[in-house]
């Protein structure tokens, strides 16, 4: 199967790479960073994926500057939305599936149990509202689609809570790190995994459009989360902080509303794809491991 996949240079679009050979061997991937495709620009994108001509597309792409996007609302919307819906449209009119990475942030975070996949979003920030238009772009055009929500994204590249927190521990021995948010961590390459397996699912079983939920097995807080970082950081020689202080989300002001609570419920998942919620703790070792 041919395959394009799209974000290469993102999180998940390099765990993709980095399992290529090991995942995807039955296929034949091409990526596309954003250098290299504008998805925005919609003849741009038909002509490239009409001229590739794969049998379907991966969707790793996204603006994810959470606070940025409150100020930059056009970009946000330009990848999250616009974008998603020219490679849905496009997909569409050539039979090709597309598997979209979608986020937690489609939900208030006012819950207090976790949200599956039938739970009402509403999100409130600019970006959750703009994945949540690229979701419904995605349904809107009649192609054919899985959409796989996650939160709290880490790995050993690009920008994350992993990484920040590493940084910050090389210039300040104490850190002051939220306790009162609540989400369950999930490694890009945990996500990359799933991804190669759904299209296992997707060759073996006739699997018909559909939203599926995949995140860590374990919810925590952000303080809790730093705490296991910085416990495995520790043991494998990165400097870590002396102390690290829980403070109240109101302590710590951001432009973009965080969700208090944004646990996913993985058990459909499980169920009708047999994969496994993230393992994030092993993660967390594997993504410092391949830092250091």
């Amino acid at each position: 199967m041919k395959i394009l996949v799209f974000g290469s240079n993102g999180q998940v679009g390099k765990s993709i790479r980095d399992i290529e050979n090991t995942h995807f061997e039955e296929h034949n991937l091409k990526f596309f960073s954003k250098e290299e495709l504008d998805i925005s620009n919609s003849q741009t994108c038909r002509e490239v994926i009409s001229a590739e001509d794969p049998s379907l597309i991966i969707n790793a792409a996204a603006y994810t500057a959470v606070d940025n996007a409150e100020i930059d609302h056009e970009n946000a919307h330009l990848i999250n939305n616009v974008a998603v819906r020219n490679i849905a449209n496009i997909c569409k009119d050539l039979d090709v599936w597309l598997v979209h990475i979608s986020t937690d942030y489609v939900f208030d975070g006012n819950e207090f149990s976790p949200y599956d996949e039938n739970s009402l979003p509403n999100p409130q920030t600019v970006y959750g509202i703009s994945k949540l238009k690229g979701e419904h772009a995605i349904k809107n055009s009649g192609c054919k689609y899985i959409i796989l929500r996650t939160s709290w994204v880490f790995s050993e590249y690009g920008s994350n809570f992993l990484i920040s927190m590493i940084n910050l521990a090389k210039k300040r021995d104490t850190l002051k790190i939220v306790s009162d948010q609540i989400g369950c961590p999930t490694f890009a390459q945990d996500i990359a995994i799933t991804t190669s397996l759904v299209l296992k699912n997707l060759r073996n079983n006739q699997l018909s459009s559909n939203i599926y939920h995949y995140s860590g097995d374990i919810q925590c807080s952000w303080f809790e989360f730093a705490g296991i970082i910085f416990s495995e950081a520790s043991k494998i020689g990165f400097q870590t902080p002396s102390k690290v202080i829980p403070i109240q989300t109101s302590e710590f002001p951001t432009l973009a509303e965080r969700p208090k609570y944004s646990v996913l419920k993985c058990s459909k998942i499980k169920t009708e794809l047999n994969i496994k919620p993230s393992d994030w703790r092993k993660g967390v070792k594997k993504a410092l491991k391949n830092l250091k």
